[in-house]
């Protein structure tokens, strides 16, 4: 099986800051992990080093074996769609169709293929029904479907997910990582999230970021591990204390 992302000796520093050190991971295609943490433990900053926009302080990153200079089409992103300006008056369709901007030629109108990619793409969210819509009518969990479905628009082999239910119920949530499961069987897919219970439910592997990464190569979450990464007692966290605290003092 192909290794589809391979961080080895990470590190990442903003001036004198140090926010990644020593990260190393290996993960094979079509993989699901989860990264949990709390906010200012870098997870953010991880994600824009693999899709390129962050350059490392050391260490390296290849995509299908390759720098990510050279692989940069291969990675698709997911933000949380209270970062998408959804009052903006542009059907679901131009959403989807705006990931094929400069795919062929930039100065080139759009092609049947990128038309068929796009029409494909919101098929495989199941909401080509809402092609013509309005992105701000929609629900939170149909506003998030189509940021997926852009996200596939550009052909990705692995997929950046940053936080994508915080903004949406339970129900919806549910469904959405029904979703993600089905992409998963072609997709390599990278989940951050601060849901711990829906990450350890739903992905294949789970590692915990707080400036420095543990990961054993599987979903099983010690005690040690969520003290290692919160910094402070398993019960805690479990009532949500390390969330709020980092949440006030720090940002990724």
């Amino acid at each position: 099986m192909k290794t589809a992302l391979k961080i080895e000796s990470l590190s990442f520093h903003f001036d004198e800051l140090k926010i990644l050190e020593d990260i190393n991971l290996s993960l094979p295609e079509k993989e699901f992990i989860g990264i949990i943490g709390p906010n200012g433990g870098g997870k953010t900053t991880l994600l824009k080093l693999i899709l390129g926009i962050l350059e490392p302080t050391s260490g390296k990153i290849l995509i299908f074996d390759k720098p990510i200079k050279y692989q940069k089409k291969l990675v698709g992103y997911v933000p949380q769609y209270s970062n998408f300006d959804t009052h903006f008056p542009i059907t679901v369709w131009d959403v989807v169709l705006s990931a094929r901007l400069g795919k062929s030629s930039l100065l080139a109108r759009f092609t049947k293929s990128d038309h068929e990619i796009v029409s494909d793409s919101l098929d495989k969210v199941n909401i080509l029904d809402l092609k013509n819509e309005l992105i701000g009518n929609l629900s939170g969990g149909q506003k998030q479907r189509v940021l997926i479905a852009r996200a596939l628009a550009t052909e990705p082999k692995i997929l950046l997910l940053d936080e994508p239910t915080a903004s949406i119920d339970t129900k919806a949530g549910k469904s959405f990582y029904d979703l993600l499961h089905q992409l998963n069987q072609t997709i390599t897919i990278i989940l951050v999230s601060h849901d711990i219970g829906a990450v350890s439910q739903y992905v294949n592997k789970i590692a915990c970021l707080n400036k420095k990464m543990i990961f054993h190569d599987s979903k099983e979450i010690t005690n040690e591990m969520l003290e290692a990464t919160y910094e402070c007692p398993v019960d805690l966290i479990a009532h949500g204390i390390p969330h709020r605290v980092f949440h006030e003092h720090n940002h990724d």
